[in-house]
């Protein structure tokens, strides 16, 4: 089975407090081979780069109504008069607020639907064929 990946390179935004933020380059992924999860990888200052993982549907519904609770919390707002998206993590390492611009959080959004839109996901991971493998055994 042929498996896409959808990526995105933008500049996050770390808030620091009301008035601070910190610019955070990071890599939007998206694998049709794992069509539930969205991955994000943040490069910091450190050697290593941070990843996160959480559900497609919750940055989906994130664009658009605050969503999530526990680790992973997303919500639209306006900064300076654009339209972001916010994105709450949480980690027993520590606590993060990343700000995302909104259009283009959208724009990489709607290509990875195109590659596996909703609903379909449960055929990308190829649970049926296996069943049937096992089962004619």
């Amino acid at each position: 089975m042929h498996h896409t990946v959808v990526e995105r390179e933008l500049e996050l935004r770390l808030i620091l407090s009301p008035e601070r933020g910190v610019a955070v380059p990071a890599l939007l992924s998206y694998h049709s081979d794992d069509p539930f999860a969205v991955h994000i990888t943040f490069h910091t200052n450190s050697e290593h780069p941070v990843f996160w993982t959480f559900s497609r549907d919750l940055l989906v519904e994130g664009v658009f109504r605050p969503c999530g609770h526990g680790d992973v919390r997303v919500w639209p707002t306006k900064a300076e008069g654009r339209s972001v998206v916010l994105m709450a993590l949480s980690s027993p390492d520590g606590d993060a607020l990343l700000e995302a611009p909104a259009a283009q959080v959208s724009a990489w959004l709607e290509r990875t639907l195109r590659v596996v839109p909703p609903g379909t996901e449960g055929e990308q991971l190829g649970i049926d064929d296996a069943l049937d493998q096992l089962l004619a055994q």
